[in-house]
């Protein structure tokens, strides 16, 4: 470390503002040494300790970042700013041998003056007259729907994509080579298949779930979308640093708030689990490498980095006809005919010299290794009393089944309606309270159903939809299914489903609806399920719940319309199963166009859902 230690050069601009105002604040150190910041803790006046940035000295930051946004009623004078930096310095090596000198933490405090002046009012100004929403208040919660999308997007198609295409990390190339030792399939020429199975593996690996660590704020939040939250959140004047700093800190109060058991007050988790975790209070909290056949305890992993899927997502894809679409071209790839009349996908060849043949070859062989379909289905009726008709099939006998999740769901959908016209009518005070009722009985509904095979199945059945997904979307398919080229669809596997639907007669509703039922669904049943609702007395957490999810639950609502022509947004709300208003929409589209194809897709092996 220097003799004479740094200090902090603090720069206001402008150093003289009128009162409404905003100064912009920049500290670095006054040295020669090499420096990262770590934490920058801003004092601005009448606010006591404003924010708390912190960064990761990897990001190797010099300068911290803030905004004074001076009140429309600041008093005028002359006032000081202040600022505590936190730095690691990294002092450069004297003489010609030896390491460098190891890095030191310095704490360092700066100041600087801004002066405000009241802001003139002189004849002739226009004076806007706006009326906002009241009643506005900002919950740690948001903080957690923010990881949500941000884990969600993560898992993403086109994510999974960019990542087969060669964007791993070391650590992923590292558990690629791993997983590829234990995944041995039992048939010849399997190895593409077999890489392409470890790698979406590690793929959910690497990017399903969300970290809870109060060490490490920042994790849940790489990669984010700054501009889009800042309008979701309602911060459009925050700079960057100060609101990624500001989601850091309710992140860190979301996690760490709420009783915990003697000797875990330190410990980390989302309110929900920490109220699960204080019911099973007699039982030691276990690590991953710990747990064996004779191990008890609860699993580390399972209680701080939980994986946020949700099966809703394979259910839409299914209606969707992804699973369907695969399973035509699987028949038809072992030279299977499909249907009672002309073969549709007749003129398929797909040529031997292209990885596509090989991948195929190696799902057909490994379907023993693949979920069945009444497993999904029997699975889907106990997360959400969701029934895919399967006709000639004999009628299912679950063991139990969410039997009012459907009209819970719709019912929260409603009130949520009815609650964003009032909101948008600045005259109007919303209220929030039939929202929080309604979140309440949907998240006991899903909590109700998240025992047995909750955690893995969803799992299994994401992997292999996602591969489903990746099969599609390989350019081969574009030469042997020719599909709508100037439709613009967000993913590249949906533009051969829609082809095979069109020559099978299938229903006709846009598979872009689908997908968004799926997305949109799993995002806002995750934020009901780990909520701690069944704890919230006031309103003002649902209202804030409805205005950050609002895309998606606007984007739901007429995604479930467009597909089913149900309207969720009238009474008396339509708790009809999707799969039966599905079914009656094919049968109406198939006498006005006088059909009378008998190739129905329940005639494909693994075909179940809307006929």
């Amino acid at each position: 470390m220097p003799s004479n230690e740094p200090e902090v050069i603090l720069t206001p601009s402008p150093d003289t503002i009128e009162q409404a105002g905003r100064v912009r604040l920049t500290a670095t150190l006054d040295t020669s040494e090499t420096y990262f910041i770590t934490e920058a803790s801003w004092n601005f006046p009448g606010r006591g300790p404003f924010i708390v940035q912190t960064y990761d000295p990897d990001d190797e930051v010099t300068e911290a970042k803030a905004v004074w946004h001076v009140p429309d009623d600041q008093t005028p004078g002359t006032f000081d700013i202040r600022v505590r930096v936190t730095a690691e310095l990294h002092p450069v090596r004297r003489g010609s041998g030896g390491s460098p000198p190891a890095p030191t933490t310095i704490v360092v405090h700066g100041k600087e003056e801004v002066t405000v002046r009241a802001r003139p009012f002189a004849s002739g100004d226009a004076v806007a007259v706006t009326m906002r929403r009241g009643d506005v208040v900002e919950t740690d919660d948001q903080a957690f729907w923010v990881a949500i999308r941000n884990s969600t997007q993560a898992l993403s198609f086109n994510r999974y994509s960019e990542f087969l295409a060669g964007t791993m990390r070391r650590r992923d190339v590292r558990r690629l080579a791993k997983l590829q030792k234990v995944r041995a399939l039992p048939f010849p020429d399997m190895d593409q298949y077999r890489v392409l199975k470890t790698a979406t593996e590690v793929f959910m690996m690497a990017h399903c779930g969300v970290r809870v660590d109060a060490n490490r704020l920042g994790r849940p939040f790489k990669g984010l979308d700054l501009d889009e939250e800042r309008v979701r959140l309602n911060r459009p004047d925050l700079d960057d640093d100060p609101f990624r700093a500001e989601i850091r800190h309710q992140w860190e109060d979301y996690i760490t708030e709420g009783p915990r058991l003697p000797g875990e007050e330190d410990q980390a988790f989302l309110p929900y689990l920490a109220v699960i975790r204080l019911k099973l209070g007699d039982v030691d909290i276990v690590g991953d490498r710990d747990f064996g056949v004779n191990t008890y305890g609860i699993l580390q992993s399972k209680l701080t980095n939980p994986c946020l899927i949700e099966l809703i997502w394979n259910y839409w894809h299914r209606e969707a006809h992804l699973v369907h679409a695969m399973s035509a071209l699987l028949l038809r790839f072992q030279n299977v005919r499909t249907g009672r009349g002309p073969d549709p996908l007749a003129h398929l060849e797909i040529d031997p010299l292209r990885p596509l043949s090989n991948l195929m070859w190696g799902m057909v062989n490994d379907e023993q290794h693949r979920l069945t379909d009444t497993r999904v289905a029997y699975e889907l009726f106990h997360h959400y009393g969701i029934s895919m008709l399967q006709p000639g099939q004999p009628p299912m006998r679950p063991a139990d089944s969410r039997v009012h999740f459907l009209s819970s769901f719709h019912r929260l959908l409603h009130v949520v309606s009815i609650f964003l016209k009032e909101d948008d009518d600045t005259t109007v005070l919303a209220d929030a309270f039939p929202v929080l009722n309604a979140l309440k009985e949907v998240h006991l509904q899903l909590t109700e159903g998240q025992g047995n095979q909750y955690l893995e199945l969803p799992w299994q059945a994401r992997q292999e939809d996602l591969m489903y997904q990746y099969m599609l979307a390989r350019p081969e398919m574009r030469e042997f299914l020719p599909s709508r080229v100037m439709v613009a669809y967000p993913e590249a596997w949906m533009d051969p489903v829609e082809t095979v639907k069109r020559l099978y007669g299938w229903p006709d509703a846009s598979v872009l609806h689908f997908r968004d039922l799926a997305i949109f669904g799993e995002q806002l049943l995750l934020g009901i399920r780990y909520g701690n609702w069944n704890d919230i007395r006031l309103p003002q957490q649902a209202a804030n719940w409805v205005r950050y999810w609002r895309p998606e639950l606007q984007g739901y609502i007429h995604a479930y319309q467009a597909v089913t022509g149900a309207d969720l947004t009238v009474d008396p709300v339509d708790t009809t199963m999707p799969s039966i208003l599905l079914r009656q929409r094919l049968l109406d589209q198939l006498a006005g166009t006088g059909s009378r194809r008998t190739s129905a897709p329940a005639q494909l092996p693994g075909y179940s859902g809307t006929f």
